[in-house]
């Protein structure tokens, strides 16, 4: 792992000349040139650019980062090894907690030929309030040849009066597998903060090998003039799951398809979801839900499957520490 130094300004001692005499002082500090108003921070010191890029590469029976460079806020920890299929399990961690205004964190992530991958969160992606600039998170996946890619990171909780921005594009080489899962709240729902956030905007481009490309693309403002956020605002939590492999038959996605949809059945009233064929070779499905643990348990339900007919794997059981 390499790590950024940060280099401080260093202090130089002025040459005193007769031709520059030596000034009194006052004992006063100079006031400084910005003058921030009473009770109130500024703003445009706030905000921290954070990279992480991970590199995966499968020299033998076990997926390994082979390359790998982070600055704060993001911290890497050495993958864990669920099982023996050598997948390299990783946590992405933000200590600061979340992001606030001005944040830009990316993450550039590459998989090698039969790499396998599994990635999530210890916890949920907080985006706090802000006076007026945005949170933004930039990630960018290349999915090697044959390789495996499982994104599962935490839902988003985007709080009262925050700004938060996400783009999201995977590249995918001919026979690799890309399972990802993205989710949102409304909100801080216990504070009673559905909807109140300024603004989300969210994109995910899935582009395969063929150059055939699946794109989700929403911006939510609650404050327009319609006052609503369409389907979704009596709901608690929106979410996407794209399962995406250019190798498999077509009648592999039929079978699926139709175990998925039983699933989403399960609790009616709780969760509203469906399944549908995107323009890449794939499932995508959309879920509406409730409560937290109704979310949770269409994640698990729903991954099982997929796992089974597509990776020919049991379902993993997740460490959060």
């Amino acid at each position: 792992m390499t790590l950024p130094i940060r280099e401080g300004k260093r202090k130089t001692a002025s040459r005193k000349t007769a031709a520059s005499p030596e000034k009194k002082s006052s004992g006063r500090r100079k006031p400084s040139r910005k003058r921030n108003t009473p009770g109130r921070f500024a703003t445009e010191l706030v905000g921290r650019v954070g990279e992480l890029r991970l590199k995966y590469a499968k020299p033998d029976h076990r997926t390994i980062i082979d390359h790998s460079y982070v600055t704060t806020p993001w911290k890497l920890f050495p993958p864990i090894y669920l099982d023996d299929t050598g997948a390299a399990y990783t946590l992405l961690v933000n200590p600061s907690g979340g992001l606030v205004g001005g944040d830009y964190l990316s993450i550039d992530m590459s998989l090698e030929k039969n790499a396998h991958v599994l990635i999530s969160a210890p916890s949920a992606n907080r985006v706090y309030r802000t006076e007026g600039k945005v949170s933004d998170q930039y990630i960018t996946i290349t999915v090697g040849p044959d390789a495996v890619l499982e994104w599962f990171p935490e839902h988003t909780i985007p709080f009262a009066g925050s700004r938060f921005r996400q783009i999201l594009h995977a590249t995918l080489a001919p026979g690799a597998t890309l399972l990802l899962w993205d989710a949102v709240a409304s909100g801080r729902i216990a504070r009673e903060e559905r909807w109140a956030f300024t603004d989300l905007e969210n994109e995910i481009r899935i582009t395969t090998a063929s150059g055939r490309s699946l794109l989700e693309r929403y911006v939510i403002n609650p404050a327009t003039d319609l006052g609503r956020v369409g389907l979704a605002e009596e709901w608690n939590y929106v979410a996407s799951f794209y399962v995406v492999n250019d190798a498999l038959a077509p009648e592999v996605w039929t079978r699926l398809e139709s175990k998925l949809v039983p699933i989403l059945d399960e609790r009616p009233g709780q969760v509203l979801g469906g399944v549908s064929t995107p323009n890449v070779p794939g499932l995508a499905i959309k879920l509406l839900a409730r409560r937290a643990p109704d979310l949770t348990y269409m994640l698990d339900a729903l991954w099982a499957v997929i796992r089974k007919e597509v990776l020919n794997l049991p379902p993993v059981s997740l460490r959060k520490y």
